[in-house]
């Protein structure tokens, strides 16, 4: 023990290790955004914060005690780091079951409360910095140190009840209606004006000469700011729409990245600061991706009120139905793809509820070998989070060179002779394009109803989670495949191989 005590890696070699860290994260996002090269972004990832890990355990912090200078090595050994490896085993417990547990269908929800604990830390690094006496700033150190550790907190909060709400909304166990306040738009500036009237008294009482004193003084304010923060991010997420919980996915993302950088700053670290702006920035990027994918704007998103909970057909005012459909048997479809030479398979939300990636595999393998050419069309906001799709198709194996990009397929459906959709509904929405009165007009959507026919498997008539009635469903070529996804498509495997 006496040993690792006075053991202390140099301060220029935890630099490097950083570096290193640092390099391994900009490959790492890299590699995740070809389905081909995630699993390597994945391991570059892993490697990389092994290395932060290590490199911030075992890292020389020079301080001054008062009594000549010691380096925190020394201070952390034994006792404190015992409680750094407990904690990680912890975490590292918690993740694995996670891993081992957490369905396909869930990785929305995850990702949400993932999102959540950065936030989560972010405000409790920032409440710890603010009562650490045994760092002294001066001046405009102090100010600034001040104004980081506002800041941090702030994003944080906000950070931490907006992915708490996404959860909840996620895993449907809180509605995916906007909930719309009355004066919601002056509610929230309201809150701004606010919370930036606290951050001046926080500064000012702050930064006084006697350091125990004023944190008695500028603790009131912080308190406030944060219950405020808080509550705007319940409001926000609240007022948010089922339909952009996609974009919402990737707004938290970026903020939770900005919460991480305003971490780093706080305790000085420059991996953090980093890391946290690449986050933050790849979350911002990704938000305008989806926005852009749903012919929506950012601050149109965060204003709420687009989308539902879905799950009631729509109707006409006189409380008819919207038309007419033609429903198709299992048998009927396998005859449909046997009798074809080109298919598109579009997947949906419906296909991860009913875990039916596998035998869609199955019946993709089955087709190929007969000589039809199978592709799938991916849309940018299908399912819950942005990937997911392409997530679940990855885990059944499908080969990725068949697994096209809305962009890249779309051109095709008219040269298409089946384009079966699997549990999609808004993504295949013509009135995106037909109706300019539509909440989805503009949304660039996948154009199935352009192929000679089109097979819709759903449960039911309902509505998808934007809650706006589909033409697609009365089309003369189009063809519904009623009940669960899974059984279903066991049926149209089964007839396919006999």
């Amino acid at each position: 023990m006496n040993a690792l005590m006075d053991f202390a890696v140099p301060a220029n070699l935890t630099t490097v290790a950083y570096i290193g860290a640092i390099i391994l994260f900009i490959l790492s996002l890299g590699g995740l955004s070809n389905p081909e090269t995630s699993r390597r972004g994945n391991w570059y990832g892993i490697i990389g914060m092994a290395i932060a890990v290590i490199a911030t355990i075992f890292g020389t912090r020079i301080v001054d005690m008062g009594a000549g200078v010691h380096d925190t090595w020394r201070l952390v050994m034994p006792n404190g780091f015992a409680f750094i490896v407990g904690a990680m085993a912890v975490g590292g417990c918690i993740g694995l079951f996670a891993a081992k547990t957490v369905k396909m269908t869930q990785m929305p929800e995850l990702v949400a409360i993932m999102h959540s604990l950065v936030g989560l830390a972010a405000c409790t690094i920032g409440f710890a910095s603010f009562i650490d006496t045994s760092i002294k700033f001066e001046g405009s150190e102090h100010i600034i140190h001040l104004i980081e550790i506002y800041v941090g907190i702030l994003i944080g909060a906000v950070t931490f009840s907006g992915s708490v709400i996404a959860f909840g909304k996620l895993s449907g166990k809180i509605t995916g209606k906007p909930v719309l306040l009355p004066a919601r738009h002056f509610l929230n500036l309201a809150i701004l004006l606010i919370v930036i009237y606290f951050g001046y008294e926080f500064v000012a009482k702050g930064a006084g000469e006697d350091q125990m004193a004023a944190i008695q003084a500028a603790w009131l304010p912080l308190v406030i700011m944060t219950v405020l923060a808080l509550i705007f991010g319940v409001h926000m997420v609240m007022a948010i729409g089922g339909a952009d919980m996609p974009v919402v996915v990737s707004m938290l993302n970026s903020y939770s990245g900005w919460a991480a950088a305003a971490t780093g700053f706080m305790l000085s670290n420059d991996l953090l600061i980093v890391v946290g702006a690449l986050v933050g920035s790849s979350g911002a990027i990704l938000s305008y991706i989806m926005c852009k994918a749903m012919n929506r704007h950012f601050l149109a998103v965060i204003a709420g009120g687009f989308g539902t909970g879905g799950g009631t057909a729509a109707k006409k005012p006189d409380g008819e139905p919207q038309g007419e459909v033609t429903p198709i048997s299992a048998v009927d479809t396998a005859a449909l793809l046997k009798e074809s030479k080109s298919v598109i398979i579009v997947p949906g939300y419906g296909m991860a509820v009913a875990q039916a990636q596998h035998t869609v595999f199955e019946i993709t393998k089955t087709l190929r070998a007969q000589g039809v050419n199978v592709r799938f069309a991916i849309h940018p906001v299908a399912g819950r989070m942005p990937g997911h799709m392409n997530v679940l198709l990855a885990e059944a194996k499908v080969p990725y060179d068949i697994v096209m990009e809305m962009e890249e397929i779309n051109e095709d459906f008219p040269e298409t002779d089946v384009a079966m959709v699997i549990g999609a509904n808004d993504i295949v929405n013509p009135a995106a394009q037909d109706d300019p009165t539509s909440p989805i007009a503009g949304m660039p959507v996948l154009e199935v109803w352009k192929a000679k026919t089109s097979i819709v498997m759903k449960r039911s008539m309902a509505s998808g989670y934007a809650g706006v009635d589909n033409p697609l469903f009365y089309k003369e070529n189009n063809r519904m495949l009623f009940g669960d996804a899974k059984k279903m498509l066991d049926e149209v495997l089964t007839s396919l191989k006999a």
